[in-house]
């Protein structure tokens, strides 16, 4: 027999201002333990010394992490010129160097290439699996890695600042899976100068904005007081993104059951993905089918 998983069966999203130092399993754990939640993961990973929005969802929340995990992102990161490392980053040996600097017109003709869809080759030291292996696992191990590259959609990608000749400051909106890191490797590489990532902040993650966020030390503050729960989001807050259907109490008994309930649609066709409430509670996300929502995720009424 399973043991029951011990913990407050609470829902919703808390979103964190990230420090550099520490991991995101690490955050999530520590998220948890505070709120003393049975249930909690994250809607994207942030490398350990990355700062900015990690948003934690808890209990039932943490069936809307897709959602976000797809949805568009914001980071603003500072490039080094001159070199390039093995890891992409500041943390990394230095692999390449050179003496040539950028002026800010070429790297802004540089940055075209990388707007709209592109193909990205992961950094060599990344979570991506080979063979079932964390590619960085095999870096580290000083294994010859060969990632394939992966498409990325990037909305915007600015230079934000150029404090001096050997560093600029850039701003990207992109899609899932991209790699600030890949992006400082391979501009630096159409400038010629090589280049690597020093610092990289994520300024907001679909809905959720590090503004908002509370830091680690806030949290251990509030930690096992009620206080905290305050800052926590309604688990809804994850998708935005979806069409609103409203169902009736008999359709939402359906649809809580796995069965396809009656909803009311005005703006939305035939096969659209969506979500159903009642009384503005989450109820199911489902596919939209002449008249019902067809579920596939539900989602379990606390109260």
């Amino acid at each position: 027999m399973a043991r029951k998983r011990k913990g407050r069966d609470i829902s919703g999203w808390l979103v964190v201002d990230k420090p550099a130092g520490i991991t995101s399993t690490s955050v999530v754990n520590k998220v948890r333990w505070a709120l003393q939640a049975k249930k909690a993961g994250h809607a994207g990973t942030l490398d350990p010394e990355a700062t900015g929005v990690l948003a934690v969802a808890l209990g039932e929340a943490t069936k809307t992490v897709p959602y976000i995990t797809d949805a568009l992102k914001a980071y603003r990161f500072e490039v080094r010129f001159g070199a390039a490392t093995n890891t992409d980053d500041a943390e990394g040996e230095v692999i390449a160097s050179s003496d040539a600097r950028p002026s800010d017109d070429e790297i802004k003709e540089a940055l075209h290439q990388f707007a709209g869809d592109i193909m990205q080759v992961p950094p060599k030291f990344s979570a991506v699996k080979i063979d079932g292996q964390r590619a960085y696992k095999l870096a580290r191990d000083g294994e010859d890695v060969t990632l394939a590259a992966r498409p990325l959609f990037v909305d915007e990608l600015l230079l934000a600042d150029r404090p001096d000749a050997d560093t600029a400051v850039l701003e990207m909106v992109c899609g899932k899976g991209g790699y600030v890191r890949s992006i400082a490797r391979d501009l630096g590489n159409a400038l010629g100068c090589h280049g690597h990532v020093t610092w990289l902040r994520r300024v907001w993650s679909g809905p959720f904005e590090a503004d908002e966020g509370l830091t680690l030390d806030r949290i251990d503050e509030l930690a096992h007081d009620p206080a905290l729960d305050a800052h926590i989001q309604p688990l809804e807050v994850g998708l935005t993104d979806l069409p609103e259907l409203r169902c009736t109490p008999e359709g939402a008994a359906k649809l809580r059951n796995g069965n396809p309930g009656m909803v009311f649609a005005s703006d939305v066709e035939y096969g659209d993905e969506c979500w159903a409430s009642l009384d503005g509670r989450a109820v199911a996300v489902g596919i939209y089918k002449a008249g019902e929502l067809h579920p596939s995720r539900v989602f379990v009424d606390a109260e």
